[in-house]
């Protein structure tokens, strides 16, 4: 495919089918996604319906894999593409190799270059030279005048039969003029020849087919950088691996490992496949994976993922996730399925293309009518049509959307972020109010001892460590919070003689014959403890959302613990950004009011939405939506599910549930939020991208084709010559990508 006027031709003549649900051309892909019933139409059909259209195709050979070919270990790029080039730049030699003295020789007297005196003085042999130099530029660039020829026949004309049309009416003229030259020169008129010989136009024919060559070649070279972001990333999986299989150490190539395979990564490897440490300790680079540029400390009984770096140690791991199944597998698919799908705002580039090239042939000949009707010459007309045909641009109005998207998804994923469609994308740039759940988005989701107290002679340890060792008899969640804390703190429990659970209360036990009690107030009031002391910092912690532990013995208060589900150090930082780009920020949660409150001034969040249930979250976000907004929903859990599928965009925390991550539209690699600001942020500029490009594309069109047409040659005496308008259809197509490769730079704030 050469054009949008390609892929939509392609498209129009499969959705007519019977049994299609769906199908999406990808220009810049040069793919072909079909949806379809295999119980009414095959896939021979499809591939017959294709060549009919005037094109070829083949099912992909990865079409039931996650991984492309063109992404598997060892081929950063897809061979058709290598062959393509190949081809490209033998042509692009002996274009100018023969086009250039084309140009010296038909060119040089206006400005009184050296020629040879025959050429001066003999119009027959000027003229013959030109076509003589002419023939190899026209043979090796025939597929321009095969492809845009037949799809002329087909009524389904596309860029290429624009630059046929122009090519062959310039070579065609020139002929014609050969003809009369060589007429003239018998009949003794040599003013006739000589006046004939400066208007051959054999050099515009050349030098269109030439400049749109090397337009497409370059365009072709600035295109394979638009997906170098995941070739970057899957260079990252070696090709082998080193496995252990009957007691001793085997090197493999990954795609035999299987689930179970012990796995033996040494300092300065990637990780091949996923799976968790069964021996050994190391630093993980997950940076291409994640975006995380610090390292991970990695032991027994972690997971490790494919395309990280083992920084510095010996670990062997089993294999859980092995092929198609890895992370890295599905992030790929992923980035391909994104990018080969379309943005809502691509649709009316695809309506303009659909009768763009027949509006310009139309165009064009009203051109040469007009000019003829005019007054002015065959040649000068004919000048003016194939100028307009040859400044059109239907690969600049067909690369607008894919490249930005192409280039959007990769530097998505290079940071961590997932996007699954343009749609999402184009979405995402719109959003003005961000719902966030609690737990796990803004919380790290895991309760920790935020505060220990002591109202008597025993100091924090003691408090601790007595607390501890209760909490450990317990099976309230919040009480291993206690627990963990007193580990980490390097605290030995001690022996506890006697335990008893008061339900709904608290818990006690005896402890080097003394009685303790831990839990709320009324339980230390009905074992003989006035707890009026703890009372102050008791109201202190409940309104900053953090639980209380009240503890006493011996017939007094000694002190308190706090637990909470503190917020990640980023989530403050992240409300901020949101809030300074002008997003409402709310929170929704299903804690209750007086935690949410606390959360809520943790984090700078203006708004706090408490006490909801899973189906009450998704209702909060349609009566959202029903005021107007363009919400964006971020959670992790599976309760967060309703509502990400409810919001206009969902975005799931990658560290949450497979269920929220499957419910998303976008999904973060990393449990930082931080990271949703990036992806909004990613959103506004590929959509921003877009439309600068979509303004170019149809600007260049709208002003290019009536200056061509010869629109102000009348009063204001402006002409583009059909070398110039080539060149400048070359650039506009380049220009397209170049600026979709702006995106590369893009980074997190």
């Amino acid at each position: 495919m050469t054009c949008s006027a390609c892929s939509g031709a392609i498209e129009r003549k499969l959705v007519k089918l019977t049994g299609i649900e769906r199908v999406d051309v990808n220009l810049l892909a040069n793919s072909m996604k079909a949806t379809y019933d295999d119980d009414i139409i095959t896939e021979t059909g499809i591939l017959e319906a294709v060549a009919s259209a005037g094109y070829t195709a083949s099912p992909r050979d990865d079409a039931k894999t996650a991984v492309p070919t063109k992404y598997r270990p060892g081929r950063a790029e897809s061979p058709g593409r290598k062959v393509h080039d190949s081809g490209m730049l033998p042509r692009l030699v002996v274009s100018f190799a023969f086009s250039l003295p084309l140009m010296y020789i038909a060119m040089g007297h206006m400005l009184s270059w050296p020629l040879p005196g025959a050429l001066h003085h003999m119009p027959l042999l000027f003229a013959l030279t030109q076509f003589m130099l002419t023939i190899p530029v026209v043979v090796v660039n025939k597929d321009y005048f095969v492809r845009g020829f037949l799809s002329l026949a087909r009524l389904s004309p596309n860029m290429d039969s624009l630059i046929a049309i122009g090519s062959s009416a310039s070579v065609l003229y020139g002929i014609y003029s050969l003809f009369m030259i060589t007429h003239a020169v018998s009949a003794g008129d040599a003013g006739t020849a000589r006046a004939l010989s400066m208007e051959l136009y054999f050099e515009s024919a050349v030098m269109i087919l030439s400049l749109i060559t090397l337009g497409k070649f370059l365009e072709d070279r600035a295109k394979r950088h638009t997906s170098d972001a995941i070739t970057r990333l899957v260079r990252l999986r070696p090709d082998t691996a080193t496995v252990i299989r009957e007691g001793e150490e085997r090197v493999i190539p990954v795609g035999e490992i299987v689930i179970g395979d012990v796995v033996v990564i040494r300092p300065g490897q990637n990780v091949p496949v996923d799976g968790v440490i069964v021996e050994g300790r190391s630093s993980i680079d997950a940076s291409a994976l994640t975006g995380e540029s610090v390292p991970l400390e990695k032991t027994v009984g972690d997971h490790v993922y494919s395309a990280t770096l083992n920084l510095n140690g010996y670990i062997r791991f089993r294999a859980e996730r092995v092929g198609d199944d890895t992370t890295l597998a599905r992030i790929i698919a992923l980035v391909e399925a994104a990018s080969s799908s379309k943005a809502p705002i691509s649709r009316l580039a695809d309506r303009i293309s659909g009768v763009f090239v027949p509006a310009v042939i139309a165009v064009a000949l009203a051109t040469l009518a007009g000019w003829i009707i005019a007054g002015e010459g065959l040649g000068f007309a004919l000048s003016m049509a194939v100028t307009v045909l040859v400044i059109s641009c239907p690969c600049a109005l067909g690369l607008a959307t894919p490249t930005a998207i192409m280039v959007g998804t990769g530097k998505g994923a290079e940071n961590g972020i997932l996007v699954k469609s343009a749609e999402a994308l184009e979405i995402a740039h719109a959003v003005d109010t961000v719902v966030l759940d609690k737990t796990g988005t803004i919380t790290s989701g895991k309760p920790a001892v935020t505060d220990i107290v002591s109202i008597s002679e025993l100091d924090h340890n003691e408090i601790l460590a007595l607390l501890a060792s209760i909490e450990a008899r317990s099976e309230h969640p919040l009480g291993f919070a206690i627990v963990e804390e007193a580990k980490k703190s390097g605290l030995e429990l001690l022996p506890v003689e006697d335990f008893r659970p008061f339900p709904g209360k608290g818990v006690g036990a005896m402890i080097r014959g003394k009685w303790y009690f831990a839990g709320g107030p009324t339980l230390l009031r009905e074992n003989g403890i006035n707890p009026e002391p703890l009372f102050e910092r008791l109201s202190q912690f409940a309104a900053q959302g953090k639980t209380p532990f009240c503890f006493g013995g011996e017939g007094r208060a000694l002190g308190m613990v706090s637990v909470a589900d503190v917020i990640k150090p980023r989530s403050r930082e992240a409300v901020e950004a949101m809030k300074a780009m002008g997003l409402d920020v709310i929170m929704l949660t299903g804690d209750n009011q007086m935690t949410a409150e606390g959360v809520r001034k943790a984090a700078g969040i203006d708004r706090v939405i408490a006490e909801m249930l899973p189906e009450g979250k998704a209702g909060v976000i349609e009566a959202l939506r029903a005021e107007g907004r363009t919400i964006a929903m971020i959670g992790d859990g599976i309760n967060d599910a309703p509502a990400l599928v409810s919001a206009d965009v969902g975005i799931a925390i990658g560290a949450g549930t497979d269920i929220a991550i499957a419910s998303a539209d976008i999904v973060l690699m990393r449990s930082d939020l931080i990271d949703a600001v990036t992806a909004l942020r990613l959103g506004k500029s590929v959509i921003r991208n877009i439309k600068q490009n979509l303004f170019w594309a149809f600007i260049y069109n709208a002003l290019g084709i009536p200056v061509a047409a010869g629109l102000f040659y009348s009063a204001l005496g402006i002409r583009l010559n059909p070398m110039i308008a080539a060149a400048a259809m070359s650039f506009s197509s380049i220009s397209v990508v170049l600026n979709a490769l702006r995106l590369t730079l893009f980074r997190k704030e």
